[in-house]
């Protein structure tokens, strides 16, 4: 394959990848690099030919000609990973605006347009002059919608004053990482995991202690397992259910066996990642952490508008626990963006009039996604040397195809781990998904299912073609 592209400088808020080209006679590069580039967009004034390798170049070396000036990063910010999901996403997005076909399975990002009403609610906060700054909490109306909703669909009550509304989950987990944990307190994260739950625990000085789950167990959490590795050191424990980027979901007898334990030691919170709760496939049902006995007190809540009700642009999250707790990320978030923007919030609080779980308009895109989670799970169970796990909600399949590490790919080399594997199937199929070594898992690849049937079934084929040379030399 040969592809002539404009070379990028990828802009990205924190980092972007540089996938380094090799020569035809050397061995291969083994796994994708990723180096920090400038916070910028450039393109190069000449064209360059990519012959089946991706690059990103950077600009020069400003520092050159500021020797005398110190512009060090610091050390908190220089020991931060880059989001690989971001990564990978903005890499394919600069290779379609080169005139590369990608088909992009990267993001974690709903394919639907928001509902209308919801949309409407915005345009019309605009027209209506709702438009300057919000309580740095929230709108009262946006807070009490969303206890109302707590009540109704979780069985938890909480005051207004116990909500946060944030520039999304994101920023709702890492206020909360932030306001209960020390330095050197532990924070216990299942892996599989979301790739930036590792390094927020980083961001507060406190130590990520992983604890891997199997596919043959859904990806589930081991109450043993968990007990065992607790100490008096640990602090906080991240549940994801449904999961990113598994798609597995608790259910309600294993969460008890975890609340149990977790009420055996004093120190330890938990957080609960709700943001996938609408998007669940029957028979499999929601519970909210927070709900079982014992565990008010010590669950911080957190979800949002941008999976369920396709809302990913908004930037609309929220917090709910105890009020002390609430009252100190609120604080945090007083100092770092103040409120979320006022248009989202209006459009949050018509999100949550549409009924339990998002009404019909929810309903139906969960209806789309499961079947596109049914097409890909029959398509790669036909496939030699691949594991799956049925994932029971969001829209992501975490795939096992550590059977074809170790094999050689003609053109492309030695593929050895996810981040290889991902690299040959984007260099030579144009196929875009993140590696598993992102979330914890090197034996896995994520797809995020969330686009159309079409673009899945080219994709399908896509993989298929790119694994068939590979068996040649791996015994699957």
């Amino acid at each position: 394959m040969s592809t002539h592209a404009s070379a990028a400088v990828i802009s990205s808020s924190v980092a972007a990848a540089r996938v380094e080209p090799y020569p035809d006679s050397k061995k291969p590069i083994g796994s994708i690099r990723f180096q920090p580039l400038p916070l910028s967009l450039s393109y190069c004034s000449k064209s360059v030919k990519v012959s089946s390798r991706i690059c990103a170049v950077s600009k020069p070396n400003d520092a050159e000609t500021l020797s005398s000036v110190d512009t060090s990063l610091s050390p908190r910010v220089k020991s931060l990973k880059p989001s690989k999901t971001m990564v990978i996403t903005d890499l394919a997005a600069t290779l379609v605006q080169s005139g590369v076909p990608v088909v992009r399975l990267a993001a974690g990002e709903p394919d639907f347009d928001t509902p209308k009403i919801v949309a409407e609610a915005g345009v019309n906060a605009i027209r209506d002059g709702f438009t300057r700054y919000s309580l740095n909490a929230g709108i009262t109306e946006l807070r009490e919608a969303i206890c109302r909703k707590l009540k109704e669909e979780n069985g938890l009550s909480y005051a207004p004053d116990q909500i946060l509304v944030s520039n999304g989950a994101k920023q709702s987990i890492l206020q909360a990482v932030l306001a209960v944990c020390s330095p050197g307190d532990e924070v216990i994260i299942p892996a599989p995991y979301w790739v930036s739950y590792t390094e927020q625990a980083r961001l507060a000085d406190a130590t990520p202690v992983i604890i891997p789950t199997k596919i043959s167990d859904n990806f589930l959490l081991d109450p043993k397992v968990l007990e065992s590795k607790l100490t008096e050191k640990s602090r906080l424990l991240i549940l994801c259910s449904p999961s990113n980027p598994t798609g597995s979901v608790y259910p309600k007898s294993l969460l008890e066996e975890i609340a149990r334990i977790i009420a055996k030691h004093p120190r330890l919170m938990v957080l609960s990642d709700e943001i996938y709760e609408h998007i669940i496939y029957a028979p499999a049902t929601h519970t909210s952490f927070a709900s079982l006995p014992n565990m008010y007190e010590r669950t911080l809540t957190v979800n949002g508008f941008s999976k369920a009700f396709a809302m990913t642009g908004w930037r609309l999250g929220y917090l709910a626990g105890p009020k002390h707790i609430v009252a100190a990320c609120s604080k945090l978030q007083g100092q770092v963006s103040s409120g979320a923007s006022s248009i989202s919030q209006k459009a949050g609080v018509a999100a949550l009039g549409l009924g339990k779980a998002g009404g019909e308009i929810v309903a139906e895109m969960v209806k789309a996604y499961r079947e596109r989670r049914d097409f890909l799970v029959k398509s790669f169970r036909e496939m030699e040397g691949v594991k799956i796990s049925e994932p029971q909600g969001a829209f992501y399949l975490f795939i096992d195809f550590s059977a074809y590490y170790g094999s050689e790919a003609e053109g492309f080399g030695l593929i050895s781990d996810s981040s290889s594997l991902a690299l040959y199937f984007l260099d030579k199929f144009q196929v875009a998904m993140v590696p598993g070594d992102a979330f914890g898992d090197d034996s896995c690849i994520r797809i995020s299912y969330a686009t159309s049937l079409d673009v899945l079934r080219v994709a399908v084929d896509k993989i298929r073609k790119a694994l068939e040379p590979l068996r040649a030399t791996v015994s699957v």
